[in-house]
């Protein structure tokens, strides 16, 4: 998942924005004639900026490459990105220097600050979800989370494309009961000194980890769905610190190392280092078992009380110059064909944001899952989702744990 952009670049984001207010934008396609985007994007190159940490996404990324060409004769560059805040930090220097038309990224995968500080900027082309011909297959009036964005409305400048959910899991052959809340995680790790982490901070994983800790354990759990500065961050966040301070010394490596990133997470659980481990995507896991990455060992599952859950999005900005090309992309990846392919375990397994009950029985059965690997979730183990908190909280987190635990 993408990281969030940094407060530090906000405020200058701030600065600047206000120098270019007056600009023109680039022209618009016409979003009631379908036909004249599709006419008008054939030949065009989309530079679609999109994190590029791990190979199953950037296997799936390089298939809808193929089939853009294929069926669209649309180029799609994948430009593998590390930190979606560096490619915003672009689009806003873009218009900072008055390049309104010009722009050198065309979708960028995108949600949370960094699309908070888009929208707020001025940097986003739209609305213009709802008129994808796809997007209705979401049944967004019916699954609010379609439109909306770590509590913030989309209002149509971005497009779901995936699910994601925290999901746990671990070796069955050496833990035979894994812990169920975070409260018990820590009883857990204390037990097991060694056989669990998170991935550093400001990683999107960890920092979301930081999250579903906070949520369980504060008890202004309101406070987080309001910006962060309308809450007392000390007050709110001291439980949550004081669970860390008592859970590192547990940790791998006596939580005086992190792993990077999920991907080197997973890569822990692989090699035996750990027993216990969870990641952003539910799939991952029985995918993994598939490639052999994991042991057949392998279990998924949730905590009692429900993990945190979002929407993942795909955006346009406002100085795109391949505009028609990105609104066929973004059309593309709301497919049946698509997000089916996007959801198999074999590929990626990142879960589908179609509305897969209200579908024809040809096209449901694109998303029949196989049940078979022992480390996928039960069909109904996601029905508590926790949502996201408001974008302000993700990056108020991160620097507070960077001050706390790398700083001092």
């Amino acid at each position: 998942m993408p990281r969030l952009l940094a407060t530090p670049t906000l405020s200058r984001a701030a600065l600047l924005a206000g120098l270019v207010l007056a600009m023109p934008a680039v022209a618009s396609p016409d979003l009631d004639d379908w036909n004249a985007v599709r006419d008008a994007a054939r030949g065009q190159t989309v530079y679609w900026n999109a994190w590029g940490g791990d190979t199953r996404t950037n296997g799936y990324i390089d298939w809808v490459a193929e089939r853009m060409a294929e069926e669209h004769d649309i180029d799609v560059v994948h430009v593998k990105v590390d930190d979606t805040s560096t490619a915003v930090s672009r689009v806003l220097a873009e218009k900072s220097a008055g390049n309104v038309t010009d722009g050198s990224i065309d979708l960028i995968w995108i949600n949370g600050e960094n699309f908070a500080a888009m929208k707020e900027h001025d940097l986003l082309y739209g609305p213009f979800a709802e008129a994808l011909p796809h997007f209705a297959l979401t049944r967004q009036d019916a699954n609010p989370e379609m439109v909306t964005d770590f509590t913030l409305p989309t209002e149509g400048y971005e497009s779901p494309w995936g699910k994601a959910q925290i999901t746990f899991y671990y070796d069955s052959e050496e833990v035979a009961t894994p812990p169920a809340s975070i409260e018990a995680l820590h009883d857990w790790a204390e037990t097991h000194p060694g056989r669990f982490t998170y991935p550093r901070i400001p990683d999107f994983t960890g920092s979301t980890f930081l999250k579903q800790a906070l949520i369980a354990l504060t008890d202004e759990r309101g406070a987080l769905y309001a910006p962060v500065e309308e809450s007392d961050f000390e007050v709110v966040t001291a439980p949550l610190w004081d669970y860390l301070d008592a859970l590192h010394p547990h940790l791998w490596r006596s939580g005086r190392q992190f792993p990077s990133s999920g991907p080197e997470l997973r890569s822990l659980m692989g090699d035996g280092e750990l027993a216990l481990a969870f990641t952003f995507y539910p799939s991952e896991p029985a995918a993994a078992v598939a490639d052999y990455e994991l042991p057949e060992s392998t279990r998924s599952y949730v905590l009692d009380a429900g993990t945190l859950g979002n929407v993942h999005f795909v955006a346009i900005p406002f100085n795109s110059p391949h505009k028609a090309g990105a609104l066929m992309l973004a059309d593309f990846l709301l497919s049946p064909k698509a997000q089916a392919h996007k959801q198999d375990i074999d590929v990626w397994g990142d879960r589908t944001v179609l509305d897969v009950a209200h579908l024809d029985a040809d096209t449901q059965a694109l998303f029949e899952v196989d049940d078979s690997n022992p480390a996928m979730l039960p069909a109904d183990a996601l029905q508590k989702t926790l949502p996201e908190p408001h974008p302000s909280w993700m990056t108020a987190l991160q620097n507070a744990w960077q001050a706390r635990y790398v700083d001092e």
